[in-house]
């Protein structure tokens, strides 16, 4: 599950690797931490962290420009689910019913069928004490006032270009659909609201705005979205020297955890 029109090389360089503490959370709430599923693994940001925790992480993705650049680990195994695979067999390949500790997804689930994937989930999680955990953060990166308005302004210019599924990220999981048990960590409506502090300079900026799927998209039917007059306007914003310049930057998350209901 997950994919999209990304490069793959792109995303593995710019997308940002997220904090070993979140890791070590829910990881305390699995009384088991045999195997992990990774779902949507991408170049594998979430699954290297989890592999810290967990003895075995099966790391999918439908994208196969994806999962060629998957982080080498020796508890990561990626596998291809391409969507074409049936229910019976997505749940075979990740390890058949009763089997998983820990389910993620790291910014991937406006990719899914969500209904599919959850059936998945209650199939493969372990009973008891299995945990899903979802998670994502804003297209908007926090860097100041005026580029953020930029940003949203620029959001807007791309919406023909993102999958409808966006939405979430959009609305920050608060209509996300998530029919599990909360744990304390977010419920369904109301997202657990966290952060990530980067820093980085302006062409490292506009390489994650050009990983972006409405890039890539807009791309594929013959547009520009990050035309030169865009360019120079962040530019503008981020500040002189623009393209030494280094900002901290704020990424804000929201997390939603559960078990199933009993």
């Amino acid at each position: 599950m997950a994919g999209g029109p990304y490069d793959g090389q792109i995303y593995f360089d710019v997308r940002p690797q997220y904090p070993s503490e979140w890791y070590s959370m829910l990881s305390a709430l699995t009384p088991r931490r045999a195997l992990a599923w990774d779902v949507g693994t991408g170049n594998g940001q979430a699954a290297v962290g989890i592999a810290e925790h967990y003895d075995s992480v099966i790391a999918t993705d439908i994208s196969e420009g994806q999962l060629e650049h998957g982080i080498p680990h020796p508890q990561i195994r990626y596998l291809h689910t391409p969507d074409s695979l049936s229910e019976e067999e997505l749940v075979a390949m990740v390890g058949g019913e009763n089997s998983v500790d820990l389910v993620v997804v790291a910014t991937a689930i406006h990719w899914f069928d969500i209904p599919k994937f959850y059936s998945v989930v209650n199939r493969v999680l372990r009973k008891p004490g299995g945990l899903i955990a979802i998670w994502g953060y804003s297209d908007i990166i926090g860097v100041n006032p005026e580029l953020d308005a930029l940003q949203i302004r620029y959001r807007e210019s791309a919406m023909p270009y993102w999958r409808p599924g966006v939405k979430y990220i959009f609305e920050e999981y608060r209509n996300l659909p998530f029919p599990f048990k909360s744990v304390g960590l977010g419920e369904e409506g109301q997202p657990l609201k966290l952060s990530m502090k980067r820093e980085m300079n302006f062409e490292r900026f506009l390489d994650v705005m050009r990983s972006s799927s409405a890039v890539g998209a807009a791309k594929e039917k013959g547009v520009n979205l990050l035309t030169e007059e865009v360019v120079q306007e962040f530019k503008k914003a981020w500040g002189a020297p623009a393209p030494d310049m280094v900002r901290a930057v704020t990424y804000n998350v929201f997390m939603i955890a559960g078990k199933l209901k009993e």
